[in-house]
């Protein structure tokens, strides 16, 4: 996927319906495939305010929204990664905020396939050129992976996760 303007303003870009990482609009936010996939079906929860830098910043109300859409983004991943992926093993849920200035959260799938020295690491401890190889950006190659996350976001949406109860959606 081409870096263009959408990559230095991700969450006005969404909000336009410019990003082409977004994958689905959620209650609270954005759900966008991340830039790099060495670790495939890895993917993003953009906040939909630019101006929220912490989770804390947010009304209860809004908070909660925003923990919960984290909650579905990494239920979907997980049932994707289980689908089309070999070797899945986890989900990771993080948000860090160290590097950009607004809320978002991450969420990344875990392999039984990663090197022994990393599997059991932080994904920030993967060496720094695989987060800038060509081989592992967001690209065609990735379309299937990005198709299941969204469907499995559609059907959690219609009340399908863990837990749900019939008719809540």
């Amino acid at each position: 996927m081409a870096v263009g303007a959408w990559h230095e303003d991700r969450i006005g870009s969404a909000l336009r319906g410019e990003n082409p990482a977004v994958m689905r609009r959620l209650d609270s936010g954005f759900a966008a495939i991340g830039d790099v996939q060495f670790l495939p079906g890895y993917s993003v929860l953009l906040t939909d305010d630019p101006a929220v830098q912490r989770l804390s910043e947010l009304p209860r109300s809004a908070r909660l929204a925003f923990l919960a859409d984290m909650d579905r983004l990494g239920e979907a991943v997980e049932r994707a990664c289980r689908r089309v992926e070999t070797g899945f093993r986890r989900v990771n849920l993080e948000i860090l905020g160290n590097t950009d200035g607004f809320l978002h959260a991450h969420v990344w799938p875990r392999y039984v396939w990663e090197p022994e020295e990393l599997v059991r690491l932080p994904v920030w401890l993967y060496p720094r050129e695989m987060w800038r190889e060509e081989r592992y950006a967001l690209g065609p190659a990735h379309d299937r992976l990005r198709g299941a996350i969204g469907e499995e976001l559609d059907r959690l949406a219609g009340g399908e996760g863990r837990g749900a109860s019939p008719g809540v959606g």
